[in-house]
């Protein structure tokens, strides 16, 4: 069974994004830069929500740079009640029935992992449905305050994880992996 890993980029207080601060929240660096690219690389099946879709959609087919066609290349899957196929980025599927089914039939038949870009409410929800295999959270050094937006856990319930390997990035962003632990996993 394919493994499904959550990846999360975070403030210091626990924000995936907030007003006027770019890409990364301003703190790329060539070591993230490489591991963003070799990630790429990697086979894998990206599941993201529907405005995330949107979103990275709309950049990537108006892109010819190296990360924009592997991302048009690569095998994705959209969760969403609203978007009908035939979806518009290729190599693109829609899962719009339930959730934990249709994510673990995915899981099932992909020789490949799965690998959330985003999407804080879908990785949430996968959460709950004990789905993800493995949460990877980047945690880059600023607090965001009044300019947070997203809150990464916000509604997540009480859970204990495995701290399976920590990475320093650029001297300075933190990447920790962790594994929840087996209790009440249903995937």
């Amino acid at each position: 069974m394919a493994e499904l890993i959550a990846d999360l980029f975070v403030s210091l207080d626990g924000f995936a994004g907030a007003v006027n601060t770019g890409a990364f929240f301003g703190y790329g660096g060539p070591e993230l830069d490489t591991w963003v690219r070799d990630t790429l690389e990697q086979p894998q099946v990206i599941v993201m929500g529907r405005v995330t879709y949107e979103a990275l959609a709309a950049m990537s087919m108006a892109a010819a740079d190296e990360g924009s066609i592997r991302m048009n290349e690569l095998p994705k899957a959209v969760v969403s009640r609203t978007l009908v196929e035939p979806l518009a980025w290729p190599n693109t599927r829609l899962i719009g029935g339930d959730l934990g089914a249709e994510i673990r039939a995915l899981k099932s038949e992909s020789p490949d992992p799965l690998r959330t870009i985003g999407s804080m409410a879908l990785v949430n929800s996968m959460m709950k449905l004990g789905l993800v295999d493995l949460l990877r959270v980047t945690i880059f050094p600023l607090t965001l305050g009044p300019d947070g937006r997203e809150p990464i856990y916000a509604g997540y319930a009480r859970a204990g994880y495995d701290l399976v390997e920590a990475r320093v990035l650029d001297a300075r962003l933190v990447m920790l992996e962790y594994r929840p632990l087996d209790a009440g996993r249903s995937a």
